[in-house]
């Protein structure tokens, strides 16, 4: 199998030149072309020779998927269906753009499938298969229709992008890096569920904003829809996330979907409202989307409502999220890779 190039760094490119036969600038030429004019084929290089190209496409690939399938929402959201190959298996992810505005967000997937077996997501519902490489990650980036005029990303696509970050680190670089996309880190949000100690390494290395899944204040319940919280305690992880300082550029917030007659009474805003007392954050209530054999509904328009405010009026921020992309089964929470698109 070809060595991917996406991912590599400028001196990581320099070497793959050296290594066959190329003078060293070719590496730089790789990287413009790469990072700053993000072409997904050796073709498209036009300053490199032809005979250069071919030499690098016999042990090269670019690493960019073309999408094998497209499907668009009637609010403008489209999702894009990548073909990706984990341990040797073929599988595929979702990746979605969400146009608003003057913004162009790509929410990205790091995983196809995922270990955290939440109940109420259907990515959670279809277990692992295995963690992206970063030419799958930025693959995402470059198959999409017009990858230039992207301004945001979010990692909260399929998967869990703390329970893969030599790739997600590995990507933030590209992403952030000068001789990559150049973009500032407040242009990308990660969202977890927590893993630690993954997170503190996170919150050590990474400027990006952090968002994590909490969905209940009371950890006894959180357990019922997230196993993973046997593992990793929401106390534990907002304990440690009070440690940094999120007065700054870089922000946090916790997504919280509403369930009917779950996590969306006056007990729970309350108990959400100690949780949270004393940190620099934002609440971002989410409807929930139905999905099927699973018991709950969403929480009614007034209720949610009901909940923002009383956050609000005791000193969290606290939003409602707009559903995006709901009827290509494209919101929080209905990726699974295995649409057909028209």
């Amino acid at each position: 199998m070809k060595e991917n190039l996406l991912g590599k760094n400028p001196e990581e490119l320099k070497a793959v030149a050296v290594e066959c036969g190329l003078k060293p600038f070719v590496g730089r030429q790789l990287s413009e072309w790469l990072y700053q004019k993000r072409v997904s084929s050796f073709g498209q290089m036009t300053n490199i020779s032809n005979s250069a190209k071919e030499i690098l496409a016999e042990k090269y690939s670019i690493g960019a998927a073309a999408p094998s399938g497209r499907a668009v929402s009637a609010d403008g959201t489209v999702k894009y269906l990548f073909p990706v190959e984990c341990g040797g298996e073929k599988s595929a992810v979702e990746a979605v753009v969400i146009p608003e505005d003057d913004r162009r967000t790509l929410c990205v997937s790091s995983q196809a499938g995922c270990k955290m077996g939440c109940r109420f997501c259907m990515t959670g519902r279809q277990g692992w298969h295995g963690n992206l490489s970063p030419a799958d990650v930025l693959g995402q980036f470059l198959g999409v229709d017009d990858p230039l005029t992207l301004t945001n990303a979010v990692f909260m696509g399929m998967g869990e992008p703390l329970d893969n970050y030599d790739t997600l680190s590995r990507v933030l670089e590209v992403l952030t890096a000068d001789w990559g996309f150049g973009w500032s880190p407040k242009r990308i949000t990660v969202s977890t569920i927590g893993v630690m100690p993954v997170l503190r390494r996170f919150l050590d290395e990474q400027r990006c904003h952090l968002a994590v899944s909490l969905h209940n204040p009371f950890p006894e319940e959180r357990a019922q829809m997230m196993p993973v919280q046997k593992a990793f305690d929401e106390k534990d992880i907002i304990s440690l996330i009070k440690q940094y300082d999120f007065t700054g550029q870089r922000r946090v917030s916790f997504e919280y979907t509403m369930f009917g007659g779950w996590n969306d009474s006056k007990r729970h805003a309350d108990a959400l409202i100690r949780l949270l007392r004393g940190l620099e954050c934002r609440v971002n209530l989410i409807r929930f989307h139905k999905i099927p054999d699973f018991p709950y509904d969403s929480s009614s328009p007034e209720v949610m409502e009901a909940f923002k405010s009383r956050l609000n009026n005791n000193g969290i921020t606290c939003t409602i999220r707009a559903s995006r992309g709901e009827d290509i089964l494209a919101a929080c929470g209905m990726l699974a890779g295995k649409h057909d698109p028209q």
